[in-house]
């Protein structure tokens, strides 16, 4: 197969990792300065953010699988364009993506099919946000949530009245988001342990991935702000039997069915943002396409071929497979820029990538690097790396992933060094 991965961050480069592996992919192509992903893709000479020529690009190509990573393609449309050109694409339809690109909708569909989920209220105001945070209906701690894409900022978890008027302020008023914050979801907060359920869906059948866990925080400890994700890990034993059977009956099942009933059957990955209550599994939120850096943990542990996967979800003949998973643990721990989230510096060469991976079980996933003139692999975004490692233990394969951390410099790296519970 011809195959080509839409975005250009961690979760791409581990997607094309895994593709490039497969016996089934001959060539694979990127549009992006990604240094780890131009190491493995052909590049492609066309706007990463224009669906059409993205999708008439894959049909003059002749590309048989088009792999998308990030969720703004997949509301925009580009699995629809795709597939209307006769090119099979890994990922959902634009209808289908609403799920992750609108909170309102995704809120309102859980409600229609008695998915649990948090209590909330829709505002398109500020005075209706005021209203609803302040008439005693909620609780503080209280969410706040934008509608639209927000590239993880748009979420806020107010602990007080005047953190919530001060949210309804940004998002609506000052429209720090834009149209993403021009309704708000005003919604209880849940305690418990947080989760993510991920499956593979052809619209008829679906497949579960082991579960990871990811690390928000920036500093350790959980303390700092909210990133993208600082690291991940994933290993048996993560779930129990009896609530994972929950969690497929109550949420991963009805969701799947309900989106068939709804004319938007689903076809990619299916994410589900979980909070475990005491009174079971409730969903936080949906996203549309795999988590990052999740899924640079999820992969390192899959056996079977990750390419004949995508084809079968993107075909509707997920039941004609089987996806194998390993026993062992992985582990991926970022490596960032100083400053972030906040402002951060690029530029800054990057060292020892190579001998990281000399290591055994080591995979180093480019988050946010190019090639600088020189043909050196330098810094070009906030989360920089994610040193991967896999091994018969979760210790070992933290373990592993901080020793081969240990070779890489770059000026102003930054990393937690209590990813998976395991401190460095």
């Amino acid at each position: 197969m011809k195959v080509f991965v839409i975005g250009s961050g961690g979760r791409e480069h581990a997607l094309v990792w895994s593709l490039v592996r497969s016996p089934l992919v001959k060539q694979a192509y990127s549009a992006t300065a990604n240094a780890g992903i131009l190491k493995q893709t052909t590049p492609a000479s066309v706007n990463a953010g224009d669906r059409n020529l993205i999708a008439d690009f894959a049909a003059r190509e002749k590309i048989d699988l088009v792999v998308v990573g990030p969720e703004q393609p997949l509301v925009d449309g580009l699995a629809d364009a795709l597939v209307g050109r006769g090119v099979a694409v890994f990922g959902p339809s634009r209808a289908a993506a609403r799920l992750e690109g609108s909170k309102v909708f995704a809120k309102e569909f859980m409600t229609r099919h008695n998915i649990p989920t948090a209590r909330y209220r829709v505002v398109d105001s500020a005075e209706d946000a005021l209203k609803a945070v302040t008439c005693g209906y909620f609780s503080f701690p209280v969410v706040v949530k934008a509608e639209g894409l927000a590239a993880g900022k748009g979420v806020i978890i107010a602990e007080d009245e005047a953190q919530a008027r001060q949210a309804i302020e940004d998002l609506l008023i000052d429209r720090k988001l834009g149209e993403a914050g021009a309704r708000l979801v005003i919604e209880e907060c849940l305690a418990g342990r947080e989760l993510s359920y991920l499956v593979f869906s052809d619209g008829k059948d679906y497949a579960s991935m082991p579960v990871a866990q990811d690390h928000k925080r920036a500093f350790d400890n959980d303390r700092g702000p909210n990133t993208g994700g600082m690291g991940a890990f994933s290993a048996p034993g993560l779930l129990d039997a009896r609530l994972e059977r929950r969690i497929v009956v109550e949420v991963v099942e009805p969701t799947l069915d309900a989106a068939r009933e709804e004319g938007f059957p689903f076809r990619g990955v299916l994410y589900c943002g979980l909070m475990i209550t005491p009174e079971g599994p409730k969903t936080l939120e949906y996203n549309v396409r795999f988590g990052d850096p999740e899924t640079q943990a999820i992969l390192r542990r899959l056996d079977s071929d990750f390419a004949e996967i995508a084809l079968a979800v993107a075909q509707g003949r997920l039941s004609r497979v089987k996806p194998r998973w390993s026993e062992e643990a992985a582990t991926c721990v970022v490596m960032a820029s100083a400053g972030y989230p906040g402002n951060y510096s690029t530029g800054k060469t990057i060292t020892g990538i190579d001998e990281a991976e000399r290591l055994e079980s080591v995979v180093v996933f480019h988050a946010g690097t190019k090639l600088n003139a020189d043909g050196e692999t330098e810094t070009a975004g906030g989360r920089v790396l994610g040193v991967t490692a896999r091994a018969a233990t979760l210790e070992d394969a933290t373990a592993r992933a901080y020793e081969a951390l240990n070779e890489i410099e770059f000026d102003g790296m930054r990393f937690r060094r209590d990813i998976g519970g395991v401190r460095s």
